[in-house]
């Protein structure tokens, strides 16, 4: 494999991978059996500096008409919140591309005593991702195994701040046997926010 990328693409869409620490540990996980997406290796040695983040972005950046910039790589952006939104002010003030945010949704357990929804707003976030992947907590806990309890609730409390603070937000699910996709859309509705429904990638060894 190549050397770990910090800044990687697919498609259209130029990805930022800062870190690959994650709170949840979910069996489906693509990173539990593949060392990177592509030819890309996403398993980083060490947690990039805001300061290389930047740089590296800057190297391509401008390389070609992107459709937005997304944080997500092998762990959660919002465990590193402050570098997520010094980035994103950075992206804002030098491009004119839509930053997108991945996450599982932890992002106030990550980050007690913060508007988190709130200070990606004002940084410049325009879309979050959210992986939900269970239709309810029991099932979150098996399925996603989170180092926090409650953390079910709180990923619900999550999607709705942000859709509070006028961020576009949707919920994701990988389609795997254990939940109930339908619920996971009603939840959805009731959250006043999109669903789509992801593909699972299985382990072929």
């Amino acid at each position: 494999m190549r050397t770990p990328s910090i800044v990687y693409w697919l498609d259209n869409s130029l990805y930022l991978n800062i870190t690959n620490n994650c709170s949840n540990n979910c069996y489906f996980c693509i990173r539990k059996f593949r060392k990177g997406i592509d030819n890309f290796n996403l398993k980083l040695q060490s947690e990039p500096s805001t300061e290389q983040i930047i740089k590296t972005l800057q190297g391509h950046v401008h390389r070609k008409i992107w459709n937005e910039v997304v944080f997500c790589g092998f762990g959660e952006p919002l465990s590193r919140l402050d570098t997520v939104l010094e980035v994103t002010k950075w992206i804002c003030k030098h491009t004119v591309l839509p930053v997108r945010i991945n996450t599982n949704g932890h992002g106030y357990i990550l980050n007690p005593g913060r508007d988190v929804a709130e200070e990606l707003r004002k940084a410049g976030v325009n879309k979050i991702s959210v992986s939900l992947n269970a239709h309810n907590a029991q099932t979150y806990q098996t399925v996603c195994k989170p180092r926090f309890e409650n953390a079910f609730q709180k990923v619900l409390e999550f999607i709705e701040k942000a859709r509070k603070a006028d961020i576009n937000v949707e919920v994701t699910a990988v389609q795997i046997p254990e939940i109930d996709l339908q619920k996971i859309r009603e939840l959805a509705d009731m959250l006043g926010v999109k669903f789509r429904l992801r593909r699972y990638i299985p382990c072929i060894w």
